[in-house]
């Protein structure tokens, strides 16, 4: 049966009333204001067909068709008060999800504990191995041994075990305070957007407290902590352990803080002073009176004392590998360990992970925030320590890698870009000075080394324009802090001649990267005036160190990296005078190294000493110079022993190849036997013959110039042996 047009379009209308007047009555009435969702807008039939619906039961088309006309009812969800999304979904999953792997850390921990201290109580004090008259002298497998007198014994393992601190946010500069003013101690802040893993562990923190304190009520939203409170200090110091009288500990910081602070400027001696040091950080009250006791032996056999302090600071410093870090006195201890190590290169890297854990690379940035914040005293203390320590580990990181040849690894420029700050600051510290001058210049050292190093001793016009830029550079840096000096030190005080010897030990070093793998027979005349431009910064290098008393009764406090700048510029003289004899004084060039070579005996510095003596040896070889010691010639220790008393002398084998050995007499060496001499397969290959030509720095920097003083490279003279870390 077919509709007419006009009954079609009648009951379209009808409908169109009927719907219209369900509108206004469903307005005039208060109590039908719901809004059929999209579920009920269609039946079953219409959405199935995918055709618009009248929306009321039964509808046209399922009248015309003849089927049953059904409309689904959406389910009523349950109003829900509580904060859901999936958002907080996957926030709860990743707080599961940490706690199971907090738990399963604190597991092995603890296992590795038990193990550790199983070992050590194995162990009688003083010996590496149990009785072999024992019961537990048994092998590890079970089996009896069978008696054998081989037994291979190990030493026990090193260090202290980390303490029992929670993996959580501590020092005064947390990524999880505050970005700014419109931020609330409520909100999350940005920063966690950064720093994810740690957020996460504010967040498994918060929650394993709430679980530890039961309470039948709603827990109160509490603010968030801007870090949690340091605990205590896991380790006693010597002193507390009874290993240093409290009198000898007092001489050791006396002679630390008369000089090594200046090398490392990384105290204050107002604020840290020896009680402040011994309550603050054992850590570092021990590397303190380590290197004092290091200093105080000089030449001589090294006191027990310096052993003791060593062992209780690298066994705390151990302990610090898989613990976390909890006040930032720690980096100053394990920065103490490896600027007085001659590889402190792996050291340097910890103590540089230790701060951006700390956040302490923040602290300059929220020192320079002149908002109008309030601090307290105490937290103004702690942003200038922390900004102290950051800066000191900056350059000294940055030091370590231009002269290894070794990648610098952190390259955030901002964290250093506010430095100045520090010097206006009430609570400055008189050698902060000297710390801004070293950030400084090693910032534009930095920037010659990427720009050079590159080139492999390309030099073309631009290298020569970037090289006198860079020497102009390097003056305005120069005066720009020796003004800062000058305002409160006279022209002879140590500071200032330090930093003269830094200006012209840059201007060397810049020409040495820039001329690295050139020979000296293929340079162009601007290559030559630059190699006579670095002879002339080396020698005024080493008539600083040479003419100033006061450097040089302060070298005996000095780090490597200062012995290195004295040892390098003779050196460098030295090749120069073997090049172009004719054109330099030689009289003069070995004089200066020969003092120079006593000057680092005094100061227990042999492995810079011996150097020098080798090529200037050399130089006296092929030239036809008399040796011309004024000075006391310096008296190496006795040759090692064999367990059975034997003698260890040098193998009989020369290679025909190499030069005839240096006896020790060339070396200006007293030896106590007629059988000492110096092969020259020892010396490294930056100081041989074929390399003489070769006026720029090894790749590998420092490591390639200087001998290695532990027998391995074939100098029997071995000294006493030191721990690895120095």
């Amino acid at each position: 049966m077919s509709l007419s047009p006009s009954a079609s379009v009648s009951s379209e209308n009808a409908a169109k009333r009927r719907r219209t007047g369900d509108i206004h009555d469903s307005a005039s009435s208060p109590q039908n204001t719901h809004i059929p969702k999209r579920g009920a807008r269609a039946c079953t039939a219409c959405r199935k067909g995918k055709n618009r619906c009248e929306g009321e039961a039964p509808c046209r088309r399922c009248q015309l068709s003849g089927v049953l006309c059904v409309f689904e009812k959406p389910e009523k969800k349950p109003n829900v008060t509580t904060i859901a999304g999936p958002g907080v979904e996957r926030l709860s999953r990743l707080e599961g999800q940490y706690l199971v792997m907090q738990s399963q850390m604190i597991g092995m921990q603890s296992s590795l504990d038990r193990i550790l201290a199983a070992v050590q109580h194995s162990q009688p004090p003083g010996v590496g191995q149990p009785p072999r008259d024992g019961p537990d002298y048994q092998a590890r497998n079970g089996f009896e041994d069978p008696g054998s007198s081989e037994r291979k014994s190990f030493p026990p393992l090193p260090g202290f075990a980390p303490p029992p601190h929670k993996y959580a946010t501590y020092g005064i500069v947390p990524s999880t305070a505050p970005s700014s003013d419109d931020e609330s101690e409520d909100t999350l802040p940005r920063s966690t957007l950064n720093a994810p893993i740690e957020a996460l562990q504010g967040l498994a923190n918060a929650a394993a407290e709430a679980a530890a304190v039961p309470s039948a009520s709603t827990p109160r939203v509490k603010k968030r902590k801007r870090a949690e409170p340091i605990p205590r200090n896991a380790f006693p110091h010597v002193v507390e352990k009874g290993l240093v009288t409290d009198l000898e500990a007092r001489e050791l910081y006396n002679i630390f803080f008369a000089g090594c602070h200046l090398f490392i400027p990384l105290f204050d001696p107002m604020y840290d002073t020896y009680e402040s040091l011994m309550e603050r950080t054992p850590w570092t009250f021990d590397a303190i009176l380590a290197v004092a006791g290091k200093i105080r032996s000089g030449n001589g056999p090294l006191s027990p004392t310096f052993y003791k302090c060593l062992e209780e600071a690298q066994g705390i410093a151990r302990s610090s590998l898989f613990g976390p870090v909890v006040r930032k006195e720690a980096v100053q201890g394990m920065l103490l360990l490896a600027a007085w190590s001659t590889n402190g290169w792996l050291p340097s890297g910890h103590a540089m992970r230790m701060a951006l854990d700390l956040g302490l690379h923040r602290a300059l940035e929220k020192l320079a925030d002149d908002t109008g914040k309030q601090r307290t005293q105490e937290e103004e203390r702690d942003l200038v320590v922390s900004a102290r320590i950051w800066l000191c580990l900056y350059w000294f990181d940055h030091q370590m890698s231009l002269g290894t040849g070794r990648p610098i690894v952190l390259r955030d420029e901002n964290s250093i870009r506010h430095c100045r700050v520090l010097l206006s600051h009430p609570m400055a510290s008189p050698t902060d000075v000297r710390l801004i001058s070293q950030v400084e210049l090693i910032a534009q050292k930095t920037q010659i080394y990427e720009t050079l190093a590159p080139l492999n001793g390309q030099v073309n016009h631009n290298t020569l324009a970037f090289i006198r830029r860079a020497n102009i550079a390097l003056d305005k840096w120069w005066n720009d802090c020796d003004e800062l000096h000058r305002q409160t030190m006279d022209e002879n005080s140590l500071l200032r001649k330090i930093l003269a010897g830094e200006l012209h030990y840059a201007k060397l070093w810049l020409v040495c990267v820039a001329l690295r793998g050139v020979a000296w027979d293929k340079m162009p005349f601007e290559q030559r005036e630059l190699a006579f431009q670095a002879k002339d910064a080396a020698f005024n290098c080493l008539s600083i160190f040479l003419t100033s008393s006061e450097y040089r009764a302060a070298l005996r406090y000095a780090v490597h990296d200062s012995l290195v700048t004295a040892a390098f510029s003779g050196l460098f003289l030295l090749k120069m005078a073997s090049l172009f004899p004719a054109e330099l004084d030689l009289g003069a060039i070995t004089a200066q190294v020969e003092q120079l070579a006593q000057l680092l005996s005094d100061v227990a510095a042999e492995r810079y000493a011996l150097t020098l003596r080798i090529m200037l040896a050399n130089l006296r070889r092929k030239v036809g110079l008399q040796s011309g010691i004024n000075t006391p010639i310096p008296t190496m220790p006795p040759p090692p022993l064999l367990a059975d008393g034997r003698l260890i002398v040098s193998p009989t084998f020369v290679d025909p190849a190499l030069p005839p050995p240096f006896t020790m007499e060339e070396l200006g060496i007293q030896w106590p036997s007629d059988r000492g001499i110096f092969s020259p397969s020892a010396i490294p290959v930056w100081l041989q013959e074929q390399s003489l030509t070769d006026l720029g720095l090894p790749v590998n920097g420092s490591d390639g110039i200087f001998l290695q003083m532990t027998g391995a490279n074939g100098w029997t003279g071995d000294f006493a042996p030191m721990p690895e870390a120095w």
